[in-house]
C-alpha cells in the first residue's frame, strides 16, 4: 500500500519518527485540494496517543478537502543544517499518512484543544482556557489518525551514528 523507501541506510526507525514528532513545533498538512491540485497547508500540532491534532477555522479550502477525501499527510522538518562546503543540507523530517476527521463530539474538542494548547503554552494554562472558551464555537479541530509513519534522515547523519 504505501512504497517503500529507496535509501533505506538513511530510513529514521519507526519509534523515533514517532517521538520525533513530539519535538516538532509545526508541520505541512497536504490534502487533495481542489481541480485535483494538492494543498499543502503549514500548521502547529499535536501529537497525542498516537494521532496528530489540529486547530482550524470553521470553513476553508482545508475543510472542504478532508470532507471530500480524507486521505491525507502530514509532514515535519526537525534539521535543515545546510553545509555549503559539501553542498549538501543535514537533514531529518518525518512524513506521516492516514486519514483526518472533523472532531464533532464537543467533549473532545475541548480535550483535544486543550492538549494542543498546553503543548505550546504550558504556563499559561488559565489563559489558554479562558481563550479557548471565548472562541470554541468558532474553531474546529482536527484529528489524523496515523495509518504509516516514516522518516529519513542525511546519509552524513547516519554515518555519524545519529538515532
Amino acid at each position: 500500500m504505501f512504497r517503500k523507501m529507496r535509501r533505506v541506510r538513511q530510513l529514521l526507525d519507526t519509534d523515533f519518527a514517532k517521538d520525533a514528532l513530539n519535538r516538532g513545533s509545526s508541520g505541512v498538512l497536504s490534502v487533495h485540494g481542489d481541480d485535483g491540485y494538492p494543498y499543502g497547508v503549514p500548521l502547529s500540532y499535536v501529537y497525542h496517543d498516537g494521532k496528530l491534532y489540529f486547530h482550524t477555522a470553521t470553513s476553508g479550502h482545508k475543510l472542504d478537502a478532508i470532507k471530500n477525501n480524507d486521505k491525507v499527510s502530514f509532514t515535519v522538518i526537525l534539521q535543515d543544517n545546510l553545509v555549503a562546503e559539501k553542498f549538501t543540507s543535514y537533514f531529518m523530517s518525518v512524513i506521516a499518512f492516514g486519514r483526518a476527521r472533523v472532531i464533532e463530539d464537543e467533549e473532545e474538542k475541548r480535550k483535544t484543544i486543550s492538549i494542543l494548547s498546553d503543548r505550546y503554552f504550558p504556563e499559561m494554562k488559565e489563559e489558554s482556557y479562558d481563550e479557548i472558551n471565548s472562541t470554541f464555537d468558532r474553531f474546529h479541530m482536527i484529528e489524523m489518525t496515523i495509518e504509516h509513519i516514516t522518516g529519513k534522515q542525511a546519509i552524513e547523519l547516519v554515518n555519524d551514528g545519529n538515532q
